[in-house]
């Protein structure tokens, strides 16, 4: 598993990394920064999802870690990506609310689906 893990994380890494980096070569600062902190996002997200597969760890326990992975790595790429004023309190809080709601929103989805495919699978079998 620690190959998928490593492919899941470098493949959006490497490729939007060089996006970001070809960008900022460029002089589009902006964008290149923005680029590159949604490679480090989608790297994370990716990387992080394998954290669901260790079948010994409760479904608590498993997304306590994820978020704790997703709070060093996402919340302060979403912070850099320049999206958002951090000159101002509305700013900070507008990525942090952004944060949560994208964290509880894409948990909620993705744990609908797994338990209506696994109720699925248990009905066949």
């Amino acid at each position: 598993m620690l190959w998928k893990v490593l492919l899941a994380t470098a493949i959006p890494l490497a490729i939007m990394t060089s996006i970001g980096l070809y960008l900022l070569s460029n002089g589009e600062s902006s964008d290149g920064r923005s680029v590159l902190c949604v490679g480090v996002i989608a790297a994370s997200v990716s990387g992080s999802s394998f954290i669901y597969q260790v079948e010994r760890w409760p479904l608590k326990r498993q997304s306590v870690i994820h978020l704790g992975l997703m709070l060093v790595t996402v919340l302060p790429a979403l912070l850099l990506t320049g999206w958002y004023d951090l000159g101002t309190a509305g700013g900070w809080w507008g990525a942090v609310i952004t944060f949560v709601a994208w964290g509880i929103g894409l948990w909620t989805v993705l744990y609908l689906i797994f338990t209506w495919v696994n109720r699925r699978k248990a009905r066949r079998g």
